[in-house]
């Protein structure tokens, strides 16, 4: 069959189906059968899936009989998407008459799945990036792969900017070189850099690529549930559970609601109370986030697309894909931190061509209602945030390598050459990649001397792990999501609720009890790295504290929400959501000032408490955090004071027992000059990268996790993690694992390039300095939120803000 009679078949299928081709999806069908690769651009809904798999099964039909081997991989970020991705494979294949198998990896798959699918493959593989490469660590992957024509990596835009990107890029370099003809596309419905994104995927390949964009546009409909009355002193959380009232209708009205939330905790607490305050929804609503089993997972799931559920209360774990058509209602609790985070779960709403996606807005506190109207205003100019990759992350790299040499070895030459091509590795020297391959053999100059560390051998030419153990190490380890030790959750029956991280059960005792998945359940003990637990009818419960709860407020969302105060002062009130703020904002411009576009507030205030020296650059948590260090160490350079440091995603506070001199609060504060060695030496740099260098060291191999039910303690791998680090520091300190550490911290935990630019900013900006003689509103929240990690009061966090309040009014 010729292009053009193939796609016929395509169109007359669709017609069968009752659709219409998008002229995005026709034009990805000639681009695919044209032979070139790219990436689709195009809002949730409209059919990315068909764009795709349409034209790698009508390229199926042109080369029938069947090769053996796998045809198609389709990488997805998340297990849930798999599920939706494969349905649409096979109502596909059994549209078009072919005869191939569809079949999903993942690591939930048995072994006993695993092994029959390397014995008969599938045709269209539908897997993670880590399942990739445990496929590559595989000794027959190259058998495996020979037919492979194309591949799919699905939410590019959600891999690309962290190290799973990485894994991506660097295992499409292996399948390229095994199949230089290979097809790779990527799909992508929210994210702002296409251009580097087409670049990223392919490398030095993207020459010759396109970009597929839909003129489709998702109409987004945002509101925020809004308060009766303004809290004067807003602070973090508080706000939001006292809006549950106004929620219980919007559930109640919907078919079917999904209730975001940004932690696994607040997830916890929201779930909680919606049921306290309204029982007749038990049963109709359940909790779902990465920490609960995939069993519960994926009833959860299935209840909700058969509309089984009323509602769901989620974290991040649906945010991507899952085809939910009878999800009418998105809640986003609390503040997205960014553009692109609150368009992608405002879609799974209307997950439809042409249907309106509904997004409801809760702020957890009085400020945050900026946040709405920002949010409307920057999905109406069509802005949102770019995602940035990383470049030279040597851990993936050794990690990649290793999985390599596990899969019977490599040739040297032969990878350096795929790996340059990669977007990660472009300007890899052969200086470093010498250093890679010697750090492997002989551990580097600094570990050479340990036996353990000495993982591949040199022989034939070849790359390769002769030692079985290492091996097993090695495939256990596989990927480079990091986090702390989890321990499984299960009761005395051994049946299993999920997993928590080892820092929570630490604080625990017999008989305390907590909530987890969506239960009250009381602490046994701890056995075999389980923790065992049994139900509990108390309500009185501790809720369980995740890492990795803290997010900062984007780049774009930042300045989205710096015009609209900035509007406000000058007179400008243009959604209701600053005209309900007003008489907040007109508190803080009659307690200190309201600053315009060309100024800067900074405030200083004394309590009982010290000296609070106040800036509100609204660029961030991370940048915050960064700033005021700087700031700090600044001052003390001038004269001998010491701070301690406060800060949320609106401003930051330096707090003294001494006088602040304002003579010296000026612009040269906030100079760029000398900006990086200011930044290692007011941090504690060297503690920071020590921190961030544990993650390093898991993923490139230097500590090994422990094996599953026998994992190592959180404390142990941290200790492990430190003395290599101090080696390292000591007597290797060009290891590029060390250097990389730096990196790491300047670029992603403090983005010093957001950093400077604000820094900038703020220096065409006049400092406006005001005296008020109690915390602003602007103020307050921050001053709570440094409250509530003081632990020296046993008072309540409730009874100290309700106090600071009536200080405020007296």
């Amino acid at each position: 069959m010729v292009n053009d009679e193939l796609i016929q078949k395509a169109s007359a299928w669709f017609t069968d189906m009752g659709w219409k081709p998008f002229p995005f999806q026709k034009q990805c069908w000639d681009e695919y059968l044209a032979g070139k690769s790219g990436l689709i651009n195009a809002p949730t809904g409209f059919g990315k899936t068909y764009a795709l798999i349409i034209p790698i099964l009508l390229e199926g039909l042109m080369t029938e009989p069947n090769e053996p081997g796998v045809k198609a991989i389709w990488v997805a970020p998340i297990r849930a998407l798999t599920k939706e991705i494969k349905m649409s494979c096979q109502t596909a294949i059994s549209g078009l008459g072919l005869s191939w198998t569809v079949d999903i990896r993942s690591g939930d798959t048995s072994t006993q799945k695993r092994k029959h699918q390397i014995e008969a493959p599938p045709d269209v593989l539908i897997t993670t990036p880590e399942s990739v490469h445990v496929l590559l660590a595989s000794r027959n992957y190259h058998r495996l792969f020979k037919n492979l024509r194309a591949v799919v990596v699905d939410e590019w835009h959600e891999l690309m900017g962290s190290k799973r990107g990485v894994q991506v890029e660097l295992g499409l370099s292996r399948l390229k070189g095994l199949n230089p003809s290979l097809k790779v596309w990527g799909v992508s419905a929210t994210i702002e850099n296409v251009d580097q994104a087409i670049e990223v995927l392919l490398g030095a390949h993207a020459y010759d690529s396109v970009l597929v964009r839909s003129n489709q546009k998702k109409v987004i409909a945002v509101e925020t549930v809004l308060p009766d009355e303004i809290e004067k002193y807003p602070w973090a959380g508080h706000l939001g559970i006292r809006l549950l009232e106004k929620v219980l209708p919007i559930i109640h009205k919907s078919r079917t609601s999904i209730i975001f939330t940004n932690t696994r905790s607040q997830c916890e607490i929201w779930y909680q109370r919606i049921l306290d305050a309204d029982p007749s929804l038990a049963g109709a609503i359940a909790m779902h986030h990465g920490s609960i089993n995939r069993e519960i997972r994926d009833w959860v799931e299935d209840a909700l697309h058969n509309e089984r559920l009323k509602a769901v209360v989620s974290t991040s774990s649906l945010d991507l894909g899952v085809d939910f058509r009878p999800v009418e209602t998105i809640i986003q609790v609390g503040s997205p931190k960014g553009v692109s985070r609150f368009i992608q779960r405002a879609g799974r709403s209307g997950h439809q061509p042409n249907a309106v996606s509904k997004i409801y807005f809760v702020p957890t506190h009085a400020l945050e209602m900026v946040e709405g109207a920002a949010l409307r205003s920057a999905i109406s100019l069509g802005n949102q945030e770019p995602r940035i990759p990383h470049i030279r992350s040597f851990d993936v790299l050794i990690q990649y390598l290793m999985t390599l040499a596990v899969s019977g070895g490599f040739h040297a030459p032969t990878i350096y050459d795929e790996i340059k091509k990669s977007h990660c590795y472009a300007s890899l020297t052969a200086e470093e990649w010498a250093w890679c391959l010697d750090f492997l053999v002989n551990g580097g100059s600094s570990l050479g001397a340990y036996d353990q560390y000495q993982k591949v051998v040199y022989s034939e030419g070849l790359y390769r792990v002769a030692n079985t153990r290492i091996a097993r190490m090695h495939r256990m380890s596989i990927g480079t999501i990091v986090s702390d030790v989890s321990l499984r959750v299960a009761f005395l029956n051994g049946k299993g609720l999920g997993t928590i991280e080892e820092s929570f059960v630490a604080s625990l005792k017999e008989g305390d009890v907590f909530w987890f998945a969506g239960q009250a359940v009381e602490f046994i003990r701890l056995k075999d790295m389980t923790v065992q637990v049994k139900p509990s009818r108390s309500k009185k419960a501790r809720v369980p504290a995740w890492g990795g709860g803290r997010m900062s407020l984007s780049s774009m969302l930042s300045f989205a929400i710096r015009q609209k105060l900035f509007n406000y002062a000058e007179g400008i009130i243009d959604e209701m959501e600053m005209e309900v703020l007003g008489p907040l904002l007109e508190l803080q411009r009659e307690q200190s000032i309201l600053p315009r576009e060309d100024e800067f507030l900074i405030e200083y205030i004394v309590t009982d408490n010290g000296y609070h020296l106040l800036a509100y650059p609204f660029e961030g948590r991370f940048v915050h955090e960064g700033m005021a260090a700087l700031l700090a160490k600044r001052i003390s350079n001038a004269y001998s004071i010491t701070f301690s440091i406060a800060m949320n995603d609106y401003g930051f506070e330096l707090l003294s027992d001494k006088a602040i001199d304002l003579e010296i609060i000026h612009q040269s504060l906030f100079s760029t000059d000398n900006l990086l060695l200011d930044i290692q030496n007011s941090m504690n740099s060297v503690e920071m990268a020590r921190r961030k260098f544990r993650d390093i060291a898991k993923i490139s191999g230097l500590i090994f996790q422990g094996y599953p039910g026998k994992q190592k303690k959180e404390r142990h791998l941290q200790s492990s993690s430190s003395l290599l680090f101090d080696v390292f520091q000591a007597y290797e300190p060009n290891n590029l694992l060390y250097q990389q550490t730096y990196e790491e911290v300047l670029t992603f935990q403090l983005e010093e390039s957001r950093l400077r630019k604000a820094l900038e900013r703020i220096q065409n900006q006049k400092l406006r300095i005001s005296v008020p003689k109690r915390f602003s509103p602007f103020s307050f929240p921050i001053v709570v939120d440094r409250l509530s990690r003081e632990r020296l009061s046993s008072e309540s966090l409730e009874d100290r803000v309700k106090k600071l309040i009536e200080q405020q009014t007296n």
